[in-house]
């Protein structure tokens, strides 16, 4: 499945008047949030942001795909997540106070947003809404990595697939993701730690199983449910 993408050039004010966590703040607040934040643009397989770093923003993905990953001792490449456009992440390493603990790295070109440190814990002082957005988001970004945790150890690569494009459907961490996901088997491969031959078989099988539709502008989703009940 061979595309060409191209990143929507979408006001950067826009896209933060639109997120979930800015829809109660007040306009004093929301003056400051875009004030503040500014915008970096990510070439494929550029780096968001680097293990070991000192974290000084909130980040937010407004156009693009990027994946949060690590290497272990042996040199292998491990997965986390991907973070698709509306996707915000590294709140809890700022809570803590800590340096990142895992690189995130562009998929395909990318457009992502940073908050300062400094914005993101006045907001937190200063809005219950911001905190309670906070606490349902660590407490969703607990159970995706659960989850992941138990399909990594226990499923076969094809409920793997099902169970990542799945994933993407998260209304708290990914909002307003479309049912005609914008993704390619390779990206697939790197979110499901399979390999885009094995990625491309997948979906095959899931083609077949009337859950989705592999077209050439992504993947259409049919039945959301289906991929999250899926099992060999």
């Amino acid at each position: 499945m061979h595309r060409t993408m191209s990143i929507e050039k979408r006001p950067l004010k826009e896209v933060l008047r639109e997120t979930i966590w800015a829809r109660q703040l007040t306009a004093e607040q929301m003056a400051r949030v875009e004030a503040d934040t500014v915008e970096q643009f990510v070439p494929k397989g550029g780096y968001v942001c680097r293990k070991g770093e000192k974290v000084d923003a909130w980040i937010g993905v407004i156009e693009g795909l990027v994946k949060m990953n690590n290497l272990s001792p042996e040199g292998k490449s491990v997965t986390f997540t991907g973070l698709s456009a509306g996707g915000w992440f590294g709140e809890g390493t700022l809570l803590k106070g800590e340096q990142r603990k895992y690189d995130v790295t562009a998929l395909r070109d990318s457009r992502v947003a940073r908050m300062p440190a400094k914005t993101f814990m006045w907001l937190l002082d200063t809005s219950l809404p911001f905190t309670r957005f906070l606490l349902m988001q660590l407490n969703e970004r607990l159970g995706q990595f659960i989850g992941m945790v138990e399909f990594d150890r226990l499923l076969d690569v094809d409920t793997r697939v099902a169970r990542c494009l799945a994933a993407m459907f998260n209304t708290h961490l990914y909002p307003g993701t479309d049912m005609l996901l914008q993704i390619s088997q390779e990206e697939i491969g790197y979110l499901s730690g399979a390999s885009r031959q094995r990625a491309n078989q997948a979906l095959q099988v899931l083609e077949k199983a009337g859950l989705l539709k592999v077209d050439y502008g992504g993947i259409q989703i049919l039945d959301l449910d289906g991929l999250r009940r899926f099992r060999a």
